[in-house]
């Protein structure tokens, strides 16, 4: 909230002793008012100061250590790669779980990330989770660019084979002849099974 309204050239007046202008105090209160729920916009309807305002809502909701904290922690610590039907699923939560830590003031180091990543295959991907450590990745992106690889192999491939399906390119000339000429043959020998 605070880089909103220093985008909107606010900042200056939820900061202690400051000098901001009445215009630029009221344009704090209603830009902070109108991001509150209905009935805190009642409760806080006579606060008049905008430093007033953005303490008492720091006070009240500015604790993202005591909630967001434990919570990320204890998703950190549950999160497996086994668990997500594709590798995007997966980079996403663990992208938001980080983001959530960093926020706390807890960094998750790229090793760290490719050792969950790596310690949270499937039981059945042993091999693949050793062939993966041996190519030695340093960043985490550089695994998922790798697992998601295939994937978009996978998707051209489809795509070209849905775009025209095996045995649909068209024939040459002389394999349309050849084709016409051993369709009519086939045509007559079962016109002659049905005859006898």
């Amino acid at each position: 909230m605070r880089r909103f309204l220093a985008a909107k050239g606010l900042d200056a007046t939820i900061t202690q002793g400051n000098e901001a202008i009445s215009k630029a105090k009221a344009k704090a209160i209603i830009f902070l008012r109108h991001h509150l729920d209905g009935s805190m916009k009642i409760e806080y309807l006579t606060v008049k100061d905008s430093l007033e305002l953005w303490t008492d809502l720091n006070g009240r909701y500015n604790h993202p250590k005591a909630t967001v904290l434990p919570r990320a922690r204890y998703e950190w610590i549950h999160l497996r790669f086994q668990d997500f039907k594709t590798v995007i699923e997966f980079n996403y939560v663990i992208f938001r779980i980080t983001s959530q830590m960093k926020l706390c003031g807890e960094t998750i180091k790229d090793e760290d990330m490719l050792e969950n990543t790596l310690t949270t295959f499937h039981a059945s991907n042993v091999i693949l989770q050793q062939q993966y450590r041996e190519k030695g990745f340093q960043k985490y992106f550089e695994l998922i660019a790798y697992l998601l690889a295939p994937k978009q192999h996978n998707a051209l491939l489809m795509k070209n084979h849905k775009a025209r399906p095996i045995l649909a390119a068209p024939l040459s000339k002389v394999n349309v002849v050849e084709a016409r000429d051993q369709f009519e043959v086939k045509r007559d020998d079962h016109r002659g099974y049905n005859n006898v």
